[in-house]
């Protein structure tokens, strides 16, 4: 291939095969599709250079069986933006083909809409743009308190102030019920996309304080003074990270049928 060609976009879908609460999830069948094939798929629907990144060769020769693209990345990786990096970085020498832009999908997410990825990446328009990610408005009433669904605060041109897994901002003489109905909260959808030199940049940081207290890695880029830009989507992510979310997604596939 001709090492001077470019493609603006890429994604990567970083998948292991090893997890603490659901083993194998990638290969797991939502209908008479693997997980991971979903996630592709839908990939695929917004743009052309789709690579799953794994350490599992059960991963890779799935992928491979189905006709799509992967790499094998190590198994050291202590975060998926860490296993994009590594991966854009074989894809680069493999291909010749000069990537701008990186967009991190996440493989346990089978339904992300193709109009979610084009908000991300439309994010790019604007040239001074280093990573972007999408977060999501919280209806009134909705539960705001679940510390495993981050939240998000923003500043006037749209890019992340801080992520938390607490309740931000804390609303004053308000009962806790009337919060969302007090002030606008955004939840973190957890899809991003970066420069490629800027990804580079940032995996090569030292873990920063606010990352280690929430366990969020994208607190460490703040702390050290990139910007996040938002996109403002309207659907939720759904997410798979037990065998409890597997049967509720095949309810939901059942709809979508």
């Amino acid at each position: 291939m001709n090492a001077r060609s470019v493609s603006r976009f890429a994604a990567i879908i970083p998948a292991r095969y090893s997890s603490s609460r659901f083993p194998g999830k990638p290969l797991v069948r939502i209908g008479n599709k693997t997980m991971i094939q979903r996630v592709y798929e839908q990939a695929r629907k917004s743009l052309e250079l789709v690579y799953v990144a794994t350490d599992d060769e059960r991963i890779f020769n799935a992928v491979k069986g189905f006709g799509g693209k992967a790499v094998m990345t190590s198994p050291d990786h202590f975060s998926g933006t860490d296993r994009c990096a590594e991966a854009i970085d074989k894809i680069v020498a493999e291909t010749g083909v000069q990537i701008d832009i990186v967009v991190n999908m996440q493989g346990d997410e089978p339904f992300i809409r193709p109009e979610q990825l084009v908000l991300l990446m439309n994010c790019f328009n604007s040239g001074g743009v280093e990573l972007a990610t999408l977060i999501r408005e919280a209806v009134p009433g909705e539960d705001i308190f679940n510390p495993n669904q981050p939240k998000v605060i923003v500043n006037a041109l749209g890019d992340a102030i801080y992520f938390s897994r607490s309740v931000i901002p804390f609303i004053r003489d308000a009962d806790k019920n009337e919060w969302t109905m007090k002030h606008v909260f955004y939840k973190h959808i957890g899809l991003y996309a970066y420069r490629s030199e800027t990804l580079q940049k940032i995996t090569r940081l030292t873990r920063s304080p606010l990352e280690i207290a929430e366990s969020l890695e994208q607190n460490r880029w703040i702390e050290n003074g990139y910007r996040i830009r938002t996109a403002v989507t309207e659907w939720e992510s759904i997410g798979i990270d037990t065998p409890e979310d597997l049967e509720k997604a095949k309810l939901i596939l059942d709809q979508i049928i």
